[in-house]
């Protein structure tokens, strides 16, 4: 099975030999790094050239798939295409020049399908979960005591979005960091208030990238040691770095452990969505989990094939 997540930062393929009742076991992973999230003109619509660039990577990818004769495609889009004004037109030329027909989720179903990877990694015994989820386009959180969150929700507080829309200069400026702040705050408050009410949760839990590279300047494994070692983020450690950030270049940040270049632009912003989350949350850590939207939409599509 073939999975084609066209995100806000990455088009990432992942080909996994799954069956109903075992976890996917990867067969093929390739990333290209897009960042479609900083490519919105003016006008809210997807550029010309991200278009291009982002056929010919599907072009690429296509011929992976045809390699390892996938039994199936699943191909799904999620923020940047979603918020483009231009979607249409997008999807139209994808699926004439390509052959995919994307799937655009909407991002309350993402929360839900990451929502259910994390239950299946962790089962049961994990209690009620919370997850939260920092997209390039987008801010996802879940919580509930079954596979099917008690609630979803999804904010445009990802951390390219946030980038491209506060930040004019490489570090930014004090200024722009303080109402980017500001910002993030409002738009948590609310949202994040009526999560708690369905529940105190029991394990909370991070997932994407940015948490993973947040973990990692705060000491966690690298991803070198295996998918199964433990790793944490800290709000202690947020509270150190956050300022340490703040000072640095893109390219400065790049030369500190797990952060890789075509990410580091975005960590100050992602970092803030972090620490302000868990603050509003009223919570000390996070545990990274390995799996996330990606391993839910296959997960789903295994439960429809058996039921099928």
């Amino acid at each position: 099975m073939a999975v084609l997540d066209v995100g806000s930062n990455t088009v990432h393929l992942l080909v996994v030999d799954a069956h109903f009742g075992a976890a996917p076991s990867a067969a093929l992973s390739r990333k290209y790094e897009l960042r479609l999230a900083e490519q919105l003109g003016n006008n809210g619509a997807l550029k010309s050239g991200a278009v291009t660039r982002l056929i010919e990577v599907l072009h690429e990818c296509n011929e992976y798939i045809e390699q390892l004769e996938c039994e199936e495609t699943l191909a799904f889009a999620t923020s940047a295409i979603r918020d483009s004004l231009n979607a249409e037109e997008v999807l139209a030329q994808v699926r004439n020049e390509t052959g995919f027909e994307l799937q655009v989720l909407d991002g309350e179903h993402e929360a839900i399908l990451t929502f259910l990877a994390v239950r299946r990694w962790y089962g049961w015994s994990a209690g009620r979960l919370l997850v939260a989820d920092i997209g390039g386009g987008s801010f996802e959180v879940a919580i509930g005591a079954d596979e099917h969150p008690d609630s979803a929700t999804s904010m445009p507080l990802g951390a390219g979005r946030l980038t491209r829309d506060f930040f004019t200069t490489d570090p930014p400026v004090a200024s722009e960091v303080k109402a980017m702040r500001k910002y993030v705050r409002k738009m948590l408050a609310g949202e994040l208030g009526q999560i708690l009410r369905n529940g105190e949760p029991e394990h909370v839990v991070a997932t994407s990238k940015t948490f993973r590279q947040l973990a990692r300047l705060g000491g966690a494994a690298p991803s070198s040691d295996g998918p199964r070692v433990r790793r944490v983020i800290t709000k202690n450690s947020l509270d150190k770095w956050v300022p340490r950030l703040q000072t640095l270049s893109a390219r400065e940040r790049a030369e500190y452990p797990g952060v890789s270049l075509g990410r580091a632009e975005q960590l100050l912003a992602g970092a803030i969505v972090a620490q302000e989350a868990m603050d509003l949350l009223h919570v000390n850590e996070f545990e990274i989990c390995p799996w996330a939207l990606r391993e839910g939409i296959i997960l789903r599509r295994l439960d429809w094939f058996e039921a099928e």
